[in-house]
C-alpha cells in the first residue's frame, strides 16, 4: 500500500472512533434527562439525516478539492457538534451536527481510495479500512462504556482546572470532553493525506443541476448488474447494522440485566466479530469472485432469529476460568454468538463494498458514486430506525423485535441472490446470442 493509505486509516479509526464514543455518551446525556426509551434510536436516525437530505452535494464537494481537505474540513464539523453539545444542546440536535460532518467526510474517505490505489488493491484496502472502523468501534463504543461509568466518571469530575469553570458537572459531560481530544486527533491526521493529484470536471454550483446529477448518477448505479446487487447488500447492511446496535443495548438490558454500560461491551463483541469477517473476506476474497459470500447473509438472518430464544436464565450458574479472567457461562455463549454474526456480516459486506466502489469508480467520478451509496445506505438507516423507534413506542417485547428483525434479513437477502441468479442468466443470454451473430457473420465471409 502507499503510504498516504496509512494516514487515511489513522484518521479514520480516531473519526469513528468519536463517533461512537460519544454515541453511548449520548445515550446516557438522554437518560440523564429522562427521555423517553423512544428517543434513543433517534440518535441515530439525526445523525443520519445528512447523508441523506446532502447527497447530492456531498459528492461534489469532496470532488471538488483534494480529499484530505475535505476530511479536515468535516472532521472538524464533528468536533463542533461535540462542543455545542457539551454546552447545553439537545442532544439530538447536536449528534446531527456529528452527522452532518460524517456526511460530507464519507465521499472523500471511500473516494480516496479510488484515486489512490488500483482495483486489484481494493477489496484488501477495503479490508483494512473496515476492520480498522469495527476496531474503531471496538474501542469506541467500549471507551464511552468506560467513561460513563461511575468510578471513572467521578475521578474526571474531580479534576479542576484553575482560572476558570468549566461547566462540566455530569459523567457524560465528563465523557464528551475526553472525546473531542479524538475528533482533533483525526483533524490533524488529515493534514498529512497527500494530495493524489485527480482533478474532475469543475464543478456545478447550481443546486437544481446537482440534483439532476445526482439522481443521474443513482439510476446508472443502479441500472447496472453489478453496482445493483452490492448496492442493494451495502443498503440491507447498514440498515440492519444501525438497528442492531439499539437491538443488543435492549436485548441485553431484556435477557442478561444489563446496565448500559455493560451492554457497550455486547456492542463491541459485534463489532469485534465484523472485524474478523472483514479481514478474512480481505484476504480470501478476489474482486472477481465478490458474490459467493451472497449466501452468509442469509445465514446470518437465521442467526438472529435464534437470539431472540436467548435468556440469561436458560443457563446454569456457571463460572468459567480463563487464566485471571473468571466469566459466566452465560456471558461465554453470547460473546461467541454475538461475534459469529457479527463475522458473517463482515465476511459479505467487504467485497460488495469493493466491487460497488470499483463500478462507481468505472462508471461515475469516486465522490459522486460514494454520496450514492451513502445515499441509498443511510435512507435504509432512517427507515429502519423510525419502525424500530415506532416498534419501542408500541411496547413491543424485544423478542418479537428480533424475530421481525431477522426475518426481514432472511427475506431480503434471498430476494438480492435471486435477482443475481437473473441477471446472470440474462448476461449468459446476451453473450449466446453475440456469439450466434458472431458465427453467422463468419460464414457469411
Amino acid at each position: 500500500m502507499k503510504p498516504g493509505f496509512y494516514s487515511i486509516m489513522a484518521a479514520q479509526f480516531f473519526s469513528s472512533l468519536a463517533d461512537n464514543a460519544l454515541l453511548i455518551a449520548a445515550i446516557a446525556l438522554l437518560a440523564n434527562m429522562h427521555s423517553p426509551e423512544w428517543m434513543t434510536p433517534l440518535l441515530k436516525l439525526f445523525f443520519v439525516l445528512s447523508y441523506v437530505v446532502l447527497a447530492a452535494y456531498v459528492g461534489a464537494f469532496a470532488d471538488s478539492r483534494p480529499k484530505g481537505k475535505v476530511m479536515f474540513i468535516t472532521n472538524s464539523i464533528k468536533l463542533i457538534g461535540c462542543i455545542v453539545m457539551l454546552f447545553g444542546a439537545h442532544p439530538l440536535f447536536a449528534y446531527g451536527i456529528v452527522g452532518f460532518g460524517a456526511a460530507a467526510y464519507s465521499p472523500a474517505k471511500y473516494g480516496i481510495l479510488t484515486e489512490l490505489l488500483p482495483a486489484n488493491k481494493l477489496v484488501a484496502a477495503n479490508g483494512w479500512i473496515e476492520g480498522l472502523t469495527v476496531a474503531s468501534i471496538i474501542i469506541g463504543t467500549v471507551l464511552g462504556g468506560i467513561l460513563i461509568s461511575p468510578k471513572v466518571a467521578a475521578t474526571l469530575l474531580s479534576v479542576d482546572f484553575p482560572v476558570f469553570e468549566t461547566a462540566i458537572d455530569t459523567p457524560p459531560e465528563a465523557a464528551i470532553s475526553i472525546i473531542m481530544t479524538f475528533y482533533l486527533m483525526a483533524a490533524l491526521i488529515n493534514l498529512r493525506i497527500p494530495d493524489t493529484g485527480v482533478k474532475y470536471t469543475k464543478t456545478n454550483k447550481n443546486p437544481i443541476k446537482l440534483v439532476k446529477d445526482f439522481a443521474l448518477c443513482f439510476r446508472t448505479l443502479w441500472n447496472d448488474r453489478l453496482g445493483q446487487i452490492s448496492l442493494a447488500v451495502t443498503t440491507l447492511f447498514w440498515g440492519t447494522g444501525a438497528t442492531l446496535q439499539f437491538i443488543i443495548l435492549k436485548w441485553a438490558e431484556s435477557a442478561l440485566d444489563m446496565n448500559l454500560s455493560q451492554g457497550a461491551i455486547l456492542q463491541a463483541i459485534v463489532a469485534f466479530g465484523v472485524a474478523g469477517g472483514a479481514m478474512w473476506a480481505a484476504w480470501r476474497v478476489p474482486l472477481n469472485k465478490s458474490f459467493v459470500v451472497l449466501k452468509y447473509g442469509v445465514v446470518m438472518g437465521f442467526f438472529v432469529l435464534i437470539l431472540a430464544a436467548f435468556q440469561k436464565s436458560q443457563f446454569p450458574d456457571i463460572e468459567i476460568n480463563f487464566g485471571f479472567i473468571h466469566i459466566k457461562l452465560y456471558l461465554v455463549f453470547s460473546y461467541l454468538f454475538l461475534a459469529t454474526i457479527g463475522w458473517m456480516s463482515g465476511y459479505f459486506v467487504v467485497p460488495m463494498n469493493a466491487l460497488l466502489q470499483h463500478r462507481g469508480h468505472v462508471l461515475l467520478s469516486a465522490g459522486h458514486s460514494i454520496a450514492v451509496q451513502n445515499f441509498n445506505e443511510n435512507l435504509s438507516v432512517l427507515m429502519m430506525l423510525i419502525i424500530y423507534a415506532l416498534l419501542i413506542s408500541l411496547n413491543i417485547s424485544v423478542q418479537v423485535v428480533i424475530l421481525l428483525f431477522g426475518c426481514f434479513v432472511i427475506i431480503t437477502m434471498s430476494l438480492v441472490i435471486y435477482r443475481h441468479q437473473q441477471n446472470q442468466l440474462e448476461y449468459d443470454s446476451l453473450y449466446l446470442i453475440g456469439e450466434e451473430k458472431r458465427v453467422s457473420i463468419e460464414k457469411l465471409d
